[in-house]
C-alpha cells in the first residue's frame, strides 16, 4: 500500500472523479519509489553470493556479525530465485550469512548485480509517521503537476528560459525538513 492513497491525492489535488484510480495510483507508487529508499530501515545489501547444495551464502562489503544473528528470520529480494524469500539465517560470520536455499547445484561466488537486497525487521513504519506520509503527499503532488505541464514551475523575467525541471534534484529537498529525522544515513552519498 502506498504511503499516499489515490482518495488523499484525488482530494489534494481536487481533480474529483476526472482521472482513473489506476492513473493516480501509478504516481503515489512513484512517490514511494523516490521517497522510501531514504527512509532508515533495517536492510542490509547483499553483494554476491554462492551455492554448495541446498546452504546459500550471502557477502555484504562491511561486517555483520552485530547486525544478523544465527535463527532470524530475513526477506531476501533481489537474490534470484533460489535465494529469493523468507530465510531463516544459519550463520553468521565476518562479511557473510548462510541461508538454506532450494538450489542444489554448487555455484561459485559470484556477484549480484545490481545488489540484493536483506532485510530483518523493521521498527519505524513510515505510513505510521504523519510527516512521511506529508512528504510522500507532497512528492505525489508535483509528481502529478510534472506529468500535466513538464515544464511548470515559472520562466525567467526576460520569459526566455524556463525554471529547472520539477523533477530534479530538488524534488526530495523539498522534503527534507520534514523525513530529516527519519533519513537513512546510508542514503546519503556524497
Amino acid at each position: 500500500m502506498s504511503l499516499t492513497t489515490v482518495a488523499e491525492l484525488r482530494t489534494a489535488l481536487g481533480v474529483g472523479t476526472l482521472y482513473a484510480d489506476a492513473t493516480l495510483q501509478e504516481v503515489c507508487d512513484a512517490a514511494d519509489n523516490v521517497l522510501t529508499p531514504f527512509i532508515w530501515a533495517n536492510t542490509q545489501n547483499a553483494v554476491a553470493h554462492k551455492n554448495v547444495g541446498t546452504v546459500g551464502t550471502l557477502y555484504f562489503e562491511d561486517s555483520v556479525e552485530d547486525v544478523y544473528y544465527a535463527g532470524q528470520t530475513v526477506t531476501i529480494s533481489g537474490g534470484g530465485s533460489y535465494f529469493n524469500g523468507s530465510k531463516t539465517i544459519l550463520s553468521v560470520s565476518g562479511r557473510e550469512i548462510t541461508v538454506t536455499t532450494t538450489h542444489t547445484t554448487d555455484t561459485p561466488y559470484h556477484p549480484y548485480n545490481p545488489y540484493a537486497l536483506v532485510a530483518a525487521t523493521t521498527y519505524l513504519s513510515p505510513s505510521a509517521v504523519p510527516a512521511i506520509q506529508e512528504a510522500s503527499l507532497m512528492i505525489s503532488i508535483d509528481i502529478w503537476q510534472s506529468r500535466q505541464a513538464p515544464s511548470s514551475g515559472g520562466v525567467t523575467i526576460d520569459g526566455y528560459a524556463p525554471s529547472p525541471y520539477r523533477m530534479g534534484n530538488t524534488l526530495l529537498a523539498r522534503v527534507r525538513g520534514l523525513i530529516a529525522p527519519y533519513i537513512d544515513p546510508r542514503s546519503m552519498v556524497g
